[in-house]
């Protein structure tokens, strides 16, 4: 995920910064689905599998922000 933002901050423009943001967020939705998929097959317990999947969840929200904000600038100008 953070090499998805840092490749797309080395990008020219918005379009191409948006489109490595959504890149990352469909990165933070895989390891989501690993999260979920370690506790199904009991190699972690809800109790472990729940704090790092929160952290997940919460870096999808702020994906998902910034890339909208990304977006509104990109169509402002």
């Amino acid at each position: 995920m953070a090499a998805d933002i840092a490749e797309g901050c080395g990008k020219r423009g918005n379009g191409e910064f948006q489109r490595f943001l959504n890149i990352a967020g469909r990165s933070a939705c895989e390891l989501e689905y690993d999260f979920l998929l370690a506790k199904d097959l009991a190699f972690l317990s809800a109790v472990d599998c729940h704090k790092p999947n929160d952290g997940v969840v919460e870096v999808k929200r702020m994906l998902a922000a910034l890339a909208r904000k990304v977006e509104a600038e990109r169509f402002a100008s």
